[in-house]
């Protein structure tokens, strides 16, 4: 059975969603949520979800601000963005972000479908990129993957990283010891599978990392 959580502030697109999904699963628990708060709330009361379908302006995110905050807290629930903005690149921008996929709200049902069907089969989907950016999305994707497995405190090392602090600003920056920042460094270079501080900065910077 799959349990996915639809999370947009319009009730009318709610319902439509959740009657798009009720007739094309046959076992599928579904659950609802009009802002971003409420969408954290639910996922952490109830667990893990096979899919979240987020619409892009809500009360709580802006642009790709709730994406992020899900991907960050969330990283093992596959997201998609469900948004009647269709400007172009705006689909490769999500996934980059971390998006499983991009559905635009302008689709007919039997499309719609057939995106989440792509999604819980682990598949990424956007209609409107081409095999060359999918490609380039896929290693964004991974590159957000990697991201993704640093622990809060790696993260914040690595963006100080990226800002250019050495080591020793670093340790005092965040009040430890030197020996702790090489750990962190350390760590943060298996998990993003690079062998120097340069690697990481430029595969991070692919995704814009120190910038979100």
């Amino acid at each position: 059975m799959e349990r996915v959580l639809i999370a947009d502030d319009h009730p009318m697109v709610r319902d439509g969603l959740r009657t798009v999904i009720a007739v094309a699963f046959d076992r599928c628990e579904l659950f609802e949520a009009s802002s971003l708060e409420e969408a954290t709330s639910v996922i952490e009361r109830e667990g893990d979800f096979d899919l979240v379908l987020l619409d892009l302006n809500m009360p709580g995110a802006t642009g790709f601000s709730g994406l992020i905050e899900l991907r960050e807290r969330f990283p093992s629930v596959p997201v998609v963005i469900v948004s009647a903005a269709q400007e172009r690149g705006l689909a490769r921008a999500a996934l980059a972000a971390g998006a499983a996929g991009f559905v635009p709200k302008s689709l007919r049902r039997s499309a719609i479908v057939d995106a989440l069907k792509q999604v819980l089969a682990g598949n990424i989907y956007a209609p409107e990129i081409e095999e060359g950016e999918l490609a380039a999305n896929a290693e964004d994707t991974e590159i957000l993957r990697r991201i993704d497995s640093l622990t809060p405190q790696q993260k914040v090392v690595l963006r100080l990283v990226v800002a250019g602090k050495l080591n020793k600003q670093i340790a005092y920056d965040l009040d430890v010891s030197m020996t702790t920042v090489k750990a962190h460094v350390s760590a943060i270079l298996s998990k993003l599978k690079v062998f120097s501080r340069t690697q990481a900065v430029i595969l991070v910077n692919k995704v814009n990392f120190g910038a979100s």
